[in-house]
């Protein structure tokens, strides 16, 4: 049987998302907001296929914020599009998942590889709490001139500082400084720059 964990809450589980706290993934808004950007995602990669001059708009009607001169090479994954925000000049490769239940900040002048994972998303470790569908999430941000290589993995409530480079296949699970080259599983900073 499932617990009331929100009994004496009178929030909507839309508005505990959005607040960082635990919500459970069946608020009506959000679904709504998850297939606009659904719709906007598809418009985007078949603008792009079709007329790439003119394909920049959906990306823009897709996402919180798009710098001058960044760009997203399709296919692309998010929840939302509206939590993501996304710095000047900034180019990221094709097959980007920006799972962005929370915040996700990308800065200026960054490059992201193929195949990268920036995941908000929170679930329980205690079993009952995540039987019962809670889960929550903690923003992602990454500084000015970041490179991610192909196939980086970015876990919740990171932050990666300006100018470092994430070595591919990477899976960054706590702060990574400016100024560093951190690879591996954790990443680790194995030199700086």
């Amino acid at each position: 049987m499932t617990h009331d964990h929100f009994a004496d809450d009178p929030r909507t589980n839309r508005e505990r998302m959005l607040a960082g706290d635990l919500y459970i993934a069946d608020d009506p808004e959000s679904d709504r907001i998850a297939h606009r950007a659904l719709v906007l995602k598809h418009e985007y990669e078949m603008a792009t296929i079709r007329d790439p001059q003119n394909a920049r708009p959906f990306l823009e009607e897709l996402v919180g914020s798009l710098g001058e001169h960044a760009y997203i090479k399709p296919p692309l994954s998010v929840d939302y599009g509206e939590n993501l925000h996304i710095g000047a000049r900034t180019f990221i490769n094709s097959n980007l998942t920006a799972l962005d239940v929370a915040r996700i900040t990308i800065g200026e002048d960054c490059q992201i590889g193929p195949n990268v994972q920036l995941l908000t998303p929170t679930h329980p470790i205690e079993p009952q709490p995540r039987r019962d569908k809670l889960e929550a999430a903690l923003p992602i941000t990454i500084g000015d001139n970041v490179w991610l290589g192909g196939g980086v993995i970015v876990c919740p409530g990171v932050s990666i500082g300006e100018n470092s480079v994430i070595g591919a296949g990477s899976v960054v699970t706590r702060d990574i400084p400016a100024n560093v080259v951190a690879v591996g599983n954790p990443a680790r900073v194995v030199r700086e720059i």
